[in-house]
């Protein structure tokens, strides 16, 4: 499964566009830990000046996607530093799905509470995207699944919240999702979840949503090599656990 870089056309926003693709490709892996990147590079395969890509950069490594890279030497005492996507922390991503899973655990009741109908049609598109292959359709259907359920919770902060650290859960699903055995049953497990919620039953939405995003962290841990001792602090919170 894999994804490019696409050409974007020129628009006032066109940081923000630049922005975007860069961290959609750091997201797919298109970008992958470690890669060294120059401006001039990018900028030739997104069709745009060097400008609005150095400012994006500048952006990426503020939020910590991009960080300087070594220094390579060239001969004759020449060497250059340039930039390079971050690796993927195992630590941090266990710290982000934790915030994850205690805000999901949190709308998932109070959606359930409210008897909440979360449209179905987010299920058939995250479906449709699996079956295609589409890496940045699935990271973009599950990230409207998850602000479905945010919003079905009638609590506006719980969406604003999950906002702060949106584009480090976007960038630990596309390693996530690269995972046959965990992309596989995401769908059914989310429209498990969307049944338990319609059906107001509170303690099953939050078990089944803590079984989901349980093991996408333990996963995520394993790929990482962090595992349950060396990883993220927290990771068996992760895990849903039941009601007694």
């Amino acid at each position: 499964m894999t994804a490019q870089l696409h050409r974007i056309e020129t628009s006032p926003d066109l940081v923000e566009q630049v922005y975007v693709a860069l961290l959609d490709s750091i997201s797919t892996g298109a970008l992958p830990p470690g890669r060294r990147i120059t401006q001039d590079e990018l900028a030739e395969r997104l069709a745009v000046s060097r400008q609005p890509v150095m400012q994006a950069l500048r952006l990426l490594k503020k939020d910590g996607f991009v960080l300087d890279a070594p220094l390579l030497a060239h001969g004759a005492g020449q060497r250059t530093r340039g930039l390079q996507v971050a690796p993927l922390d195992p630590a941090q991503i266990g710290q982000v799905y934790q915030v994850r899973a205690a805000l999901d655990a949190l709308a998932v009741r109070l959606a359930a509470e409210r008897g909440a109908r979360i449209d179905r049609a987010l299920i058939d598109q995250g479906h449709a995207a699996d079956r295609r292959g589409d890496l940045k359709a699935l990271i973009e259907a599950d990230i409207a699944f998850h602000a479905a359920v945010y919003r079905a919770a009638g609590n506006p902060f719980i969406e604003r919240s999950a906002q702060l650290h949106l584009h480090h859960i976007r960038r630990a699903m596309g390693l996530a999702l690269q995972s046959d055995d965990l992309r596989r049953p995401v769908w059914d497990e989310h429209e498990a979840i969307v049944d338990a919620i319609a059906q107001g039953d509170a303690d099953t939405a939050v078990r089944l949503m803590g079984d989901h995003t349980g093991k996408a962290a333990q996963a995520l841990q394993d790929q990482l090599g962090g595992g349950d001792s060396g990883g993220a602090p927290g990771t068996d919170q992760l895990r849903g656990r039941r009601r007694s």
